[in-house]
């Protein structure tokens, strides 16, 4: 199989050139337009995908808190681009990154929804704890939908896929694919793990407690963060919910980035 690539072979990384080597054609495209999205002071990461006009989506809950200039988008290829300027939806969970650089024509978006439950579907990304440098592959079925209104103040019911696929902490911001129609059907949005409200509250008040034995905490840049015992119970249970699997995820419907991608 022949790869047009737009860096030499031998300066890509090995991962990624043994994924280019075995992928299929259809994933090509994908596989060099989808970035990781990493957000150094609040250490938040996610993906996010090239589309036209040199614009970047990805969830506004990935960027959200972030200053533009911060944001780093790292390609399947080990490289590092800035970013301009963001815009963020204001009554969905969707934001648009405007890179510093040109990065290309990016991935083409569907016209339509998806229609049938049960069909395959797929999307490319950078779940859990794998920062690439090539994305992975998650595949799983159209179950159905659920809906959700975003802002109480906006009357728009956004629409969501439900898949039965792995969808986890990380591939937020992902494409959707499937076999027809081409291009992006859809926007991974989340894990679907949900808590009760009294299990949301118990660990919303054991992360905001601020009294008891302190620990510090440092990470492998030296950094340091201070916690309460409770703190460091929060986020145990809060790391081991997410490494959780779940094979549900829920993802936007097209309609819903082409909606917000008129008023960008």
């Amino acid at each position: 199989m022949i790869i047009t690539l737009d860096v030499v072979a031998d300066e890509l990384p090995t991962a990624t050139r043994f994924l280019l080597g075995a992928a299929r054609k259809i994933d090509e495209a994908p596989i060099k337009s989808v970035y990781l999205v990493f957000c150094p002071s609040t250490g938040s990461k996610g993906t996010g995908f090239l589309i036209h006009k040199n614009m970047v989506v990805t969830c506004k809950h990935v960027v959200q808190g972030e200053k533009e200039a911060d944001i780093q988008l790292r390609s399947a290829y080990g490289k590092l681009h800035k970013i301009g300027s963001k815009a963020e939806d204001a009554n969905r969970d969707l934001a648009v990154l405007f890179p510093v650089e040109q990065l290309g024509n990016g991935l083409q978006l569907a016209d339509s929804d998806l229609r049938r439950v049960g069909e395959r579907v797929w999307t490319w990304g950078y779940p859990l704890g794998y920062n690439g440098p090539p994305p992975l592959l998650s595949v799983g079925y159209l179950s159905g939908y659920s809906h959700h209104a975003d802002s109480p103040d906006y009357p728009h019911v956004a629409k969501y896929y439900v898949v039965n696929g792995a969808f986890n902490p990380g591939n937020s911001g992902g494409p959707i694919f499937c076999d027809s129609p081409e291009g992006v059907v859809g926007i991974v949005r989340s894990k679907h793990a949900p808590l009760t409200e009294f299990v949301a509250s118990a660990l919303k008040a054991l992360s905001e407690n601020r009294t008891g034995v302190v620990f510090t905490a440092q990470d492998n840049a030296g950094n340091k963060k201070q916690f309460v015992e409770s703190q460091v119970v929060a986020e145990i249970l809060e790391y081991y919910r997410t490494l959780t699997q779940v094979m549900i995820g829920e993802g936007f419907a097209i309609s819903e980035l082409l909606d917000f991608l008129r008023t960008v």
